[in-house]
């Protein structure tokens, strides 16, 4: 720890349970949702190894969640290709799945370990990355001063910093540079992240653009989709996706307004799945008829509601319909990404909550395939309108494909920025077979 974070007490400490951070001087609890645990693999959380170090060079990648896993996805495989070995860290379950059906024994999978000293070192030491690649907005302090004081290069990818992070770190200016001296390169999701974290401290600071939006379209199941389309027939529908507690009940007020005219299907997707039963019971009470994914229900002809109460099939959904409102936006703060609809050719609403993804839905709203709405009767008004006037839909879906196109480029901006760390490791790992072999 350098004599500058030893000034300000920068360590990550256990407390009753608890991990609390001093830099933004919150607690932070380490006791995860139901669902949202391997409990048996808990000892990777702690830093234990249930996987073989391969030999030569290897990449620490870092993804949070669903989200952040699948925008690292084409730069794990560029990687990949360069013969150097990955291991991916993420701290759920639903991300879990998704790295194994993705990459499969493209990268090893562990679950990031807390951000406690013992439990980092303990990986560190085990796995000994010869880099440390982290995305979006993770920073934690133990491990940030950890490869720190072992001089593993960190970058900060698709780094993005919200409107509540930057507030929360400029109050504390000096601990913030503390921190962020250590990373060795920021490639930023947008010009104004890259001058925020520049602000914090961090240099050098590049921007690529976001790479979600270079990733792929989300998978789906054919057979079922041909199934669900030909169970809906000609009625139209529209979707309320990555829901937050409220959001439901708006979709379901909508539903109700637009019935007697539309004869619509309304599909939505929570967030949170574990949130369903609670969620069928709001809507059941509200006199609605709700079929779910999980138990396979007939989407017959009085079926008001679609529930998607799954993981990784927004692919499905999204090519049910051509209307998606994206949620965390109407009540929740923060929003959610409304790329995976606009690549799958939907017409989007969203509330105006929408920090985390301002840029993209910057250019999306100046392209016109995006709206913005201020509350459900605005929302209700925007979806009928969709609904009954398919050329205002087509020129919304035609805009956001353009627009989507346009915005391409991130994984070429990253994968350049990172050259001069992969660079050197792609060297020794084609160098290496020729090694062992001379031995």
């Amino acid at each position: 720890m350098s004599s500058r974070m030893a000034r300000f007490g920068l360590s990550a400490y256990r407390l009753a349970g608890t991990v609390a951070s001093p830099v933004v001087g919150l607690y932070i609890t380490y006791r995860t949702a139901k669902g949202k645990e391997d409990r048996a693999r808990r000892l990777e959380r702690f830093g234990y190894p249930s996987a073989n170090r391969p030999q030569g060079p290897l990449v620490w990648f870092h993804a949070a969640s669903v989200g952040e896993t699948n925008a690292v996805i084409p730069l794990i495989r560029e990687i990949r290709r360069r013969d150097i070995h990955v291991i991916l860290t993420t701290g759920t379950i639903t991300s879990a799945k998704l790295a194994a059906e993705r990459l499969g024994q493209e990268a090893i999978h562990q679950y990031v370990p807390l951000d406690l000293k013992p439990s980092v070192s303990r990986f560190l030491d085990y796995w000994q990355p010869d880099c440390a690649i982290i995305a979006e907005s993770e920073i934690w302090p133990a491990t940030v001063l950890e490869l720190g004081r072992r001089r593993i290069p960190q970058i900060l990818i698709n780094a993005r910093m919200s409107d509540r992070s930057f507030a929360r770190w400029r109050r504390r200016p000096a601990i913030a540079e503390a921190l962020f001296e250590n990373l060795a390169l920021v490639i930023a999701q947008s010009d104004v992240d890259a001058e925020r974290f520049r602000d914090l401290g961090a240099v050098p600071v590049i921007t690529s653009g976001n790479l979600k939006v270079d990733t792929d379209a989300p998978p789906y199941d054919s057979a079922v989709l041909a199934r669900y389309k030909k169970q809906i027939g000609d009625r139209k529908t529209w979707a309320a996706i990555s829901t937050f507690d409220g959001e439901e009940n708006a979709a379901a007020i909508v539903h109700r307004a637009l019935k007697e005219r539309d004869h619509q299907l309304t599909i939505i997707v929570p967030r949170h799945p574990e949130r369903s039963d609670e969620i069928e019971a709001a809507l059941v009470k509200q006199g609605l008829k709700v079929a779910r994914r999980t138990r396979d229900d007939v989407l017959s002809a009085d079926v008001d509601i679609f529930l998607g109460d799954t993981i990784g099939e927004m692919g499905l959904y999204l090519r049910l319909t051509e209307i998606a409102f994206v949620g965390r936006s109407l009540f929740a703060e923060g929003g959610q990404n409304p790329l995976e609809p606009a690549m799958l050719g939907c017409a989007i609403l969203s509330g105006g909550h929408v920090q985390n993804f301002r840029d993209a839905y910057q250019k999306l709203a100046r392209s016109g395939s995006a709206r913005m709405v201020r509350d459900t009767e605005m929302l209700a008004k925007g979806v009928h309108y969709l609904l009954i006037n398919d050329e205002a839909r087509r020129n919304m879906i035609e805009a956001g494909i353009t627009a989507v196109h346009e915005m391409r480029g991130a994984l070429t901006a990253t994968v350049k920025g990172l050259e001069p760390y992969i660079n050197p490791l792609t060297v020794k790992a084609r160098l290496l077979p020729k090694a062992v072999a001379q031995l």
